[in-house]
């Protein structure tokens, strides 16, 4: 039976909760908003199979030979649509044209965050763009497993952990399956999500049509908020947005995300995607602001992926490690805010605007700091 008793070594990955043959396990919110596993011990037979695929208790350690690439979709509708090169979208493509499937995080109607199967070329705007909020899983592991067994190709793409997290599930390998994660900064709280949610829908007496967290209007490097509504928008940059500013500060994430048993060079993913920050120091002719993505190919599988996409796409090898020094999220957890819990504790009697401008660093000193560091990389 599984337990957890320091919420460090849970990241809610549901591999505990997809494994059970009982249905022992439910994943119930905490006071955070964070979802961790639950048992029914009338239901538990102590199988031990939700310890066995527990991702963070059999850490996979692999030797591979990762090789990176500056990239970007040829198509420039695609890249703007998409946070950084539009990579994913051809990953997503290929794999659907194949007869296959492709999971992802995507909002539901009421712009909660969830991993969905999408089966259509149609249906990938659903998953296109980057989410801050940690996605729920639910039973796509599961979903991803029949798949797999009756033969379909199927590209699973989330945060490390979720893929590691896949991959202990189904405990086998699947010569038809290929992974995609992301160099992950942290995922940020669902209730916080919701908090501001209802922020934005006091302030702007409007229901969303739709939400962009990476809108490049004003260019890749400076990033927008937007919510877009029937007559209306809402566009702050990353530097102005509320929550934009709670996330990137490093107050509303996972209590795993801070000693994340994730972040390696050597991972089990096929292919790993982020933006290329730093590109215009390694590679400043190719920066346009428009997008570019840091391409990571973990394995064959990934090779195999990669090489029948790339006619697609404006391609240039990099050294990983070059890389790496402008990504460092790929290798180390970001720290702990030190005014996380005081954030928590006060979000729940006090609306989010209020307590966000409490806790977080003015979004000029910010700006200030990053120039800083840039210059002294430079």
């Amino acid at each position: 039976m599984i337990r957890i008793k320091d919420k460090t070594e849970c990241c809610g990955c549901h591999a505990c909760f997809n494994a059970c043959p009982t249905g022992a396990i439910k994943m119930v919110k905490d006071e955070k908003g964070f979802k961790y596993p639950k048992i029914d011990k009338s239901k538990c037979i102590n199988c031990g199979l939700c310890e066995k695929v527990c991702p963070i208790k059999n850490n996979t350690k692999v030797n591979n030979k990762p090789i990176a690439y500056a990239c970007f979709n040829k198509d420039a509708n695609i890249r703007l649509k998409s946070s950084s090169g539009g990579v994913f979208t051809l990953l997503a493509t290929y794999i659907i044209n194949q007869g296959g499937v492709v999971f992802g995080a995507a909002f539901d109607e009421k712009f909660n965050v969830k991993h969905i199967k999408i089966e259509n070329k149609e249906d990938l705007e659903c998953l296109r763009g980057s989410k801050y909020v940690q996605s729920s899983i639910g039973e796509t592991y599961k979903q991803a497993k029949d798949a797999l067994n009756k033969g379909a190709k199927v590209l699973f793409t989330g945060t490390p952990c979720q893929i590691e997290g896949l991959r202990s599930f189904l405990q086998r390998d699947y010569d038809n399956l290929y992974t995609q994660d992301i160099i992950c900064h942290g995922v940020p709280s669902p209730k916080v999500w919701r908090k501001y949610l209802e922020f934005r829908k006091e302030m702007d007496k409007k229901e969303p049509i739709d939400i962009s967290f990476r809108n490049k209007d004003n260019g890749w490097a400076n990033f927008s908020m937007v919510f877009a509504y029937q007559d209306d928008i809402y566009k702050k940059t990353q530097f102005q947005d509320l929550y934009m500013n709670v996330f990137l500060q490093n107050i509303s994430l996972r209590e795993s995300c801070y000693k994340c048993s994730f972040k390696k060079y050597n991972r089990i993913s096929d292919i790993t995607l982020a933006d290329f920050w730093g590109v215009s120091n390694i590679l400043p002719e190719i920066n346009d602001d428009k997008g570019t993505s840091l391409v990571i190919v973990n394995s064959e599988k990934g090779k195999e992926l990669f090489e029948n996409v790339s006619n697609n796409l404006e391609v240039k090898n990099v050294n990983l490690d070059d890389a790496i020094k402008y990504n460092s999220a790929m290798i180390k957890s970001v720290p702990e805010n030190p005014n996380r819990e005081k954030f928590f504790d006060d979000l729940e009697n006090e609306d989010f605007d209020v307590v966000a401008k409490r806790y977080i660093k003015r979004p000029s000193l910010i700006r200030k700091i990053l120039g800083k560091i840039k210059r002294m990389i430079k």
